[in-house]
């Protein structure tokens, strides 16, 4: 792997993104094995609870779309789309417009696995969140969407990178 040399040299931004780095390097891990846990819960793997989330949100993908939204390269994502078709939670149709494009779509057990998951999920996080003040949970609520928003942008949707790219 490449660094590409820190161009920032203020110590107390450092220090501050250092220990972001740290906590949320240990946040995601503990979600990462939260989710590995329960997604054998309904006999699907991490990567398939996440396809079936967006194939059941949003409504017809296609293989190159669902590989975008996972971010990962197409043949992985195709994978990962047969063994949700496998499990009878996801159907191919041709498009309507141009019968050479399948797309992805979910089948009503599919929509009913992941409406079980999102509603264990819900609960979880109301779980989690009662006891924050609601102002408090709304100011989380935008962090959240923020950092998700910074890091998308950050995240290399065509193959990957192998350098860590640093402002």
């Amino acid at each position: 792997m490449t660094t590409i040399e820190l161009t920032r040299t203020d110590p107390e931004l450092l220090a501050d993104a250092d220990a972001f780095s740290a906590a949320l390097g240990e946040l995601i891990r503990v979600i990462q094995f939260r989710d590995r846990d329960r997604a054998c819960c309904y006999e699907l793997s991490v990567s398939q609870c996440y396809a079936l989330k967006a194939v059941a949100d949003g409504g017809r993908l296609t293989v190159n779309e669902l590989a975008a939204y996972l971010y990962l390269d197409k043949s992985t994502a195709s994978r990962i789309a047969n063994g949700l078709v496998d499990k009878g939670f996801v159907t191919r149709v041709r498009d309507e417009q141009d019968g050479r494009v399948v797309q992805l779509v979910a089948t009503e057990d599919g929509r009913e696995v992941h409406s079980r998951i999102e509603g264990d999920l819900t609960r979880e996080y109301a779980d989690l969140l009662e006891d924050f003040d609601p102002e408090f949970r709304g100011a989380i609520v935008k962090l959240v969407r923020r950092l998700r928003r910074s890091f998308a942008a950050r995240v290399e949707t065509e193959g990957g990178s192998c350098c860590v790219v640093t402002r």
